[in-house]
């Protein structure tokens, strides 16, 4: 095997050239640069006054009130009987936000089908209809060949729940 080495000669005499010089018309520059009378500094721009607009909503919904409702008015509402069991052990799977969960398979057994889930860490869990998962009490209302079909619960308002169809499907 052959090899290309720099002979060491040639690296001193580069290093060599790194040494002293004479500095002077270097610093002749710096001194005449420093004797020069500064410049002008230039004004600050002007600032354009802004048209001032007055919003009219109209029918419309106004930005700038709050939609949350005023405590009175929240006891007026009636409520629906919907809500989370909250004396429910919780599942593992609820302990995962819905889109971090992926379905990777099915399995058939006495005529129950079991979808497979995978979460971050790469645990695969079995589920089945009735199981929840997900973070919003989801439910598995199905599990098809390409997609897991849940009912979640989800807030509207303090203490106002409503169901929100979701669905996880499976994962090429």
């Amino acid at each position: 095997m052959i090899t290309h080495r720099l002979p060491w000669f040639p690296a001193v005499l580069l290093l060599a050239g790194c040494g002293s010089h004479d500095m002077s018309d270097l610093q002749s520059y710096v001194q005449q640069v420093n004797a020069r009378p500064p410049g002008p500094i230039e004004p600050l721009p002007t600032i354009e006054p802004v048209e001032t607009f007055v919003y009219e909503p109209g029918e419309r919904r106004d930005p700038f009130q709050s939609d949350v409702q005023p405590e009175s008015e929240q006891l007026a509402v009636t409520d629906n009987g919907l809500a989370p069991d909250p004396n429910r052990p919780k599942e593992e799977l609820e302990n995962y936000p819905l889109d971090s969960l992926r379905m990777v398979g099915t399995l058939e057994q006495n005529d129950t089908r079991w979808a497979l889930i995978r979460t971050q860490e790469g645990i695969v869990h079995r589920v089945t209809v009735g199981n929840y998962m997900g973070q919003n009490y989801g439910q598995i209302i199905s599990i098809g060949l390409d997609a897991i079909q849940l009912n979640e619960i989800v807030s509207d308002a303090p203490g106002q729940w409503r169901e929100r169809p979701a669905s996880v499907a499976l994962s090429k």
